[in-house]
């Protein structure tokens, strides 16, 4: 693995991590993984330990870590499993738009429930036919004196069934696409407000991903974010603030299918010696090592602007893509080495590869990515 320097904060961080993923994560994860479950256990105790509240200010109950310092922890907790570490990750992704532009009211509330008491946070804004064009959100919010009517669906919600607090994009004018667009901070056990379908999915298993029901739920004047028609402005802060967290994760993963690769080719025996022997082999095994360690500069770049108060728009769409598509390749590659007993689930480059596609897709695809990086160009 290509050399880093990090601060003496960041290699705590990273040795936390590690003692966590692989005390509490690594016997059991297996298992969840086949089941289909969200590890509630194993999440609960990185809640105890403060992995949701990194990179938010103290004055509120953070961490006050730096984002670079949440991701290089991001990255060592995927290592052991992405769906625990996305937990943490995508409640800080909720979270950061509430404490950026919130009011001190709704700062408070995100004191409480996600930093004292120790909670998730959920990301709302997917809909059945509102995924990368979100301006077509069919999720209402209708003003009814000094309260806001919610009515609609949120599909694909991380955290959905377990969150304390949810980041909820809806219409408050649907004739102005994105322009009408506002954010919500909604409460857990809200009235008409429930969990719907649970989603059995190929990969990423130990995530919960769930559908969210708004059927006339209502939430104070209060309870809007940013203020009202910024809805897209605060979705977009979220994903920007968001990508290297992700980008963080991808790198993990593929961090640790190499690892797994350069082990097994050591050890397997053909024609009478290791095929690490063999040219072909260490040149597939170079080409993954580029490509991390490529994502990885991309995404600490990421981090360090935000942390220097940097625009990080393009920047981040650039670490996401190549990240996410980094890792696939690399885990792809990892299940070749691997031969037949990387495509068995005793074998751990199988789950790997499985959990490695839903990152291309999620908070932005990568196709939308690279629209974001072309318009940049185009401008």
């Amino acid at each position: 693995m290509a050399f880093h320097v990090y601060t003496e904060e960041q290699q705590d961080m990273i040795a936390l991590a590690k003692q966590f993923g692989e005390q509490a994560v690594d016997p059991v994860i297996a298992e969840y993984d086949e089941k289909g479950e969200f590890p509630e256990e194993i999440v609960n105790t990185g809640l105890e330990m403060g992995l949701q509240s990194l990179d938010f200010p103290e004055e509120w109950g953070g961490a006050g870590l730096s984002t670079k310092t949440a991701c290089v922890t991001f990255e060592e907790l995927a290592k052991h499993d992405t769906g625990v570490a996305c937990a943490f990750s995508v409640t800080g992704t909720a979270i950061a738009p509430i404490m950026k532009y919130g009011t001190d009211a709704q700062k408070a509330v995100v004191q409480k429930k996600i930093f004292e008491e120790g909670g998730l946070a959920s990301f709302c804004l997917t809909e059945p036919g509102a995924g990368s064009d979100s301006g077509a959100s069919r999720t209402t919010a209708v003003k009814d004196g000094d309260k806001y009517i919610l009515n609609g669906n949120k599909i694909f919600i991380t955290n959905g069934g377990y969150a304390k607090l949810f980041l909820v994009i809806a219409a408050t004018d649907k004739s102005k696409g994105n322009k009408g667009l506002t954010a919500f901070l909604v409460e857990k056990g809200a009235k008409g407000f429930s969990v719907g379908k649970e989603e059995n999915k190929c990969g990423f298993r130990s995530s919960n991903t769930v559908e969210l029901v708004f059927d006339n739920v209502e939430v104070s004047e209060d309870a809007v974010v940013g203020g009202v028609g910024n809805g897209f402005k605060m979705a977009m802060y979220a994903l920007d603030h968001g990508r290297p967290y992700i980008g963080a994760v991808a790198v993990g993963l593929g961090q640790r299918a190499l690892e797994e690769a350069v082990k097994y080719v050591k050890e397997r025996q053909q024609f009478g010696r290791p095929i690490a022997d063999n040219q072909g082999v260490q040149w597939m095994l170079a080409d993954m090592e580029m490509q991390i360690e490529s994502a990885r500069c991309l995404v600490y770049h990421v981090a360090e602007l935000i942390d220097e108060g940097q625009p990080i728009t393009v920047n981040g769409s650039i670490a996401k893509c190549m990240a996410t598509d980094a890792a696939m390749k690399v885990c792809t590659d990892a299940v070749q080495l691997f031969g037949g007993y990387g495509y068995m689930k005793e074998y751990p480059v199988e789950k790997l590869f499985r959990d490695a596609k839903i990152f291309q897709i999620v908070e932005g695809t990568n196709q939308i990515q690279r629209m974001v990086v072309a318009r940049s160009l185009l401008k």
